[in-house]
This record gives structure tokens, sequence and C-alpha cells, in this order.
């Protein structure tokens, strides 16, 4: 039996817990028959958080976060907490976590699975094979930047105000790990900004630009507007390899490319932080899907996001790679075997529950082995 990885649970609010549960599952099968063992902790965030605490996350709960060797998240919020107290709701929680981590690097791929190639609203031609990389810095700019606030005006009325704020090193770091990803995948980086009405968008490229030259040579870098980027990748999205972006443009942007595949419920997301002077990473593993209060408790959710979110726990955060494979090819053989969760389904396919995929999934990694 290997070493215990220490894995926090933060299943939150919503279908969060249904799907966090068919990761329980996933894990179990792992510590029978893959030698590992996880010791898991479980705390609250968000809504569920705020209705025990008062607060979207505890300062006990962040401190788990940053010693866990990882964390899996479920998702946040719901239209109970939408009139508490901006620092209280469910989304301040996860921008804690996020921030006191240090999860500067937003990893969220958007990969059309072949079984799944009919689920696009997009012609098969256009999707078919698609796998993005779009890294967003996520712990900087406009979700952070200083002063904000909404002020009265000396005539009367009122601003409303962010502010779009990047330093150079902020910028550097995040691309190294787009640059990094690179080597490993097609070789191409675009770099996303608004360089022509946006001085930080003009600083984003000259700093870009100059750590390419300076290190990266091999790679080729490409530099595009945020909205040319979000039409092409309606428009021709098997252009692009990694796509290196902000906190602003990748959350819009993300989505977009999201949506290639399908489904939001079948994207996965790893946020990883630098190495800390012990060789430490943080890291936090979530589906891109949000709580889905509509459907919450019914087992109607796909966990399929959330279990790939695992798989890339495994690949980036515990060097598993062969178990991320593994799983990864479980999720792709149970979709080519016609199974659905309401998300995703077609016509001649079978409808299954949360439950059900995770079942299948389970039944199916037996096979593999």
């Amino acid at each position: 039996m290997s070493d215990a990885k220490n894995l926090l649970f933060l299943p939150g609010d919503g279908i969060g817990p249904e799907v966090m549960g068919q990761v329980r599952k996933i894990i179990e099968w792992l510590t029978k028959n893959r030698s590992v063992n996880f010791n898991l902790s479980e705390g609250l965030v968000g809504g569920a958080c705020y209705e025990a605490h008062k607060c979207a996350v505890t300062d006990e709960t962040v401190q788990d976060a940053m010693d866990a060797d990882a964390v899996m998240l479920g998702a946040v919020g719901g239209p109970q907490w939408d009139n508490v107290e901006r620092h209280a709701r469910p989304e301040a929680g996860l921008l804690r976590l996020r921030k006191e981590m240090d999860l500067f690097a937003n990893l969220r791929p958007a990969v059309v699975f072949d079984a799944l190639v009919d689920s696009s609203t997009l012609k098969n031609e256009i999707v078919q094979g698609l796998d993005i990389m779009i890294l967003r810095e996520l712990t900087s700019g406009v979700y952070f930047g200083e002063p904000r606030g909404v002020e009265d005006l000396p005539g009367g009325g009122q601003k409303g105000f962010d502010t779009q704020v990047y330093t150079d090193a902020e910028i550097i770091r995040a691309a190294h790990v787009a640059f990094d990803l690179a080597k490993k995948r097609g070789g191409k980086v675009h770099s996303v900004e608004k360089a022509n009405v946006m001085e930080s968008g003009k600083f984003w490229r000259e700093v870009v630009t100059k750590l390419h030259a300076e290190q990266y040579s091999d790679i080729k870098l490409e530099h595009m507007y945020a909205d040319n980027c979000a039409m092409q990748l309606v428009r021709n999205p098997k252009q692009f390899d990694v796509i290196l972006t902000d906190n602003l443009f990748g959350d819009l942007l993300s989505d977009c490319a999201a949506m290639l595949t399908g489904s939001l419920g079948m994207l996965p997301s790893a946020s990883l932080s630098g190495k800390d002077e012990n060789g430490k990473v943080r890291a936090m593993y979530e589906p891109v899907h949000g709580s889905a209060p509509d459907i919450a408790g019914q087992d109607l959710a796909n966990p399929l996001a959330t279990i790939l979110s695992f798989s890339m726990c495994l690949r980036y955060s515990f060097n598993m790679a062969a178990e991320a494979d593994l799983l990864d090819q479980g999720v792709q053989n149970v979709l080519g075997a016609g199974v659905r969760t309401g998300d995703i389904m077609q016509d001649g396919m079978k409808a299954i529950g949360c439950a059900a995929m995770g079942d299948a999934l389970i039944a199916e990694l037996d096979k593999l082995v």
C-alpha cells in the first residue's frame, strides 16, 4: 500500500453532494484494486457553510484545504442565498479558497468525446476530435483588483467600479504553465487579451511576448483579441491547442468552449498553485457546471465532470497517470455503450441517473482490469 493521499472533500450545495458521492465510489474501487490509500476528510463550503456558520467558508476549512494534498469541490450556490450579504454569499467561499491557496493556474479542458459528437450544437466536422486546454489566470485581474465598489456622485446618482490590474510576475507565472502545457500537447499557445483598448491587455501582450522570446521560442505563440477568440471558438475551434488568458476573459471563454462539447456536465477543471518552499503544489479540482438547484436531490445530475476532475487530480496532484488514463478510458467506454444522463441524452440511448452512471463506470473499470 503506497503512502496515503490526503484528500479534502467539499461537496457544497445543490447537486454537489450527489456527484461527489460518485467520486467516493471511484476512490473505493481504486483502494481495492490499485493498492493506493486515500485519507478522506470533509468540510462545508458555500450555502451549506452559511447555514451552519453564517459564512461561506470557515477559517478551519481553509486551513484544512491548505494542508491537504488536494481538494475536491462539488458546487456552490443557490437562489435561497441570493440576498445574503456579498462577503458571506456561497461564491465568496470559493473565491477565498482560490486566493488563500494561491490557485493562480486554472486548467479547463474542452474535449469532445467521440460518443457525444452529436450532442454539440455545432456541425460534427467542426467539433469532432476537439481537444483544447484553456489556462485561465485565477487569482488576480478584475475579480480581485482594488479599488472596487459603488459610490455616490457629487451631482447626484451613483457609479459602480472594479479595477483590472496585473503585475508582470502574475502574468509570467501563468504563462509559464501555459507554455509548459503546450510542450506536452500540440506546441501552440494563443495568448488572449484586449490589447487594442485596455492598458492591462497591452501590458499582458508585452510580458507574454518577452517571456516567449527568452524561454519558449520552440513553442508557437499567437496573440488574439478576446472578442475574436470567442468568435473563432464557434467558427474554427480546432485551430486552438492551449489558450492563455486572464481571469475575466478566461471565465467567459472557457464556458463558451465548454458548450462546444455539448454539455457543461462533461467538463472538469483543475486549479493549481506554484511550488511553496517545501515543493508542495496546492490544488483544487471541481466540475465546470454549477449547483443546478432545479434538479438537486433527484438523482438526475451528470457526475462525469466531477469524476473527470478527479482524474485530473490523480494526474496532476498524485502522479497517478496510469489510473487517470484508466478512468478516462472508462468514461469513454461507458458513453460508447449508450448510457446517458438527461443533459447528454440522445435518441436511441438509455437514460440513467447519477448513481447509476457511477455504477456503470465502476462496472466498466472492472472490465478494463
